[in-house]
């Protein structure tokens, strides 16, 4: 499904990822996740999780969920068909994700990472910068990688006193540039 925002086209996924299998855990068909997602606990409400090298192959797999338990920050997925660690093991390295109609509802406000791509960046200065064309997640905050054709590739913290202003429909972000983010420009004379 595609749709058209302020002239941006986006491509909804068909699957959210919620996390990645890194290893078996227990001899029972467990698997330890590294959780991507903001709602670990909803995990548990989900009748079916989605296992693949990536949202867009055309390998993706269904399975069914047993239960999820967390442990040192990590998950751990039982899924039904899933009952030894041989099995568990093949899992590694893959990403588990929920189908787009499962995912948990937006609050006003909020908004899925795939739809800050293509985003036209302005400054509190009404300066254009550039698009956002990736969103990396660093764990302590997210980064926003806009490609500007002043600048080059400019790295922009998700913090709140950066980020002033996100629509989504209008198809524009505003920030507030921390000081030494990109290098002042000789006045022009």
């Amino acid at each position: 499904m595609t749709n058209t925002t302020s002239g941006r086209n986006i491509t909804n996924p068909k699957y959210l990822l919620l996390g990645e299998v890194l290893r078996p855990h227990g001899i029972r068909g467990e698997l330890r996740v590294r959780l991507f997602t903001d709602y670990p606990e909803r995990i548990r409400q989900l009748e079916t999780v989605y296992l693949g090298d990536s949202p867009d192959s055309s390998t993706v797999i269904p399975y069914a969920v047993e239960a999820i338990r967390f442990h040192q920050g990590y998950g751990l997925l039982k899924l039904t068909i899933i009952n030894d660690r041989d099995a568990a093991d093949r899992m590694r390295q893959l990403l588990v994700m929920v189908d787009l109609e499962h995912a948990v509802p937006l609050e006003e406000g909020e908004f899925y990472l795939y739809e800050l791509i293509g985003l036209n960046v302005i400054t509190d200065q009404d300066e254009p910068l550039g698009t956002i064309t990736e969103v990396l997640e660093t764990g302590a905050n997210d980064v926003y990688i806009v490609d500007s054709p002043t600048y080059g590739e400019v790295l922009i913290p998700a913090l709140a006193d950066t980020i002033l202003k996100t629509d989504i429909a209008g198809g524009i972000m505003v920030v507030r540039l921390p000081d030494g983010l990109i290098p002042n420009l000789p006045a022009d004379k």
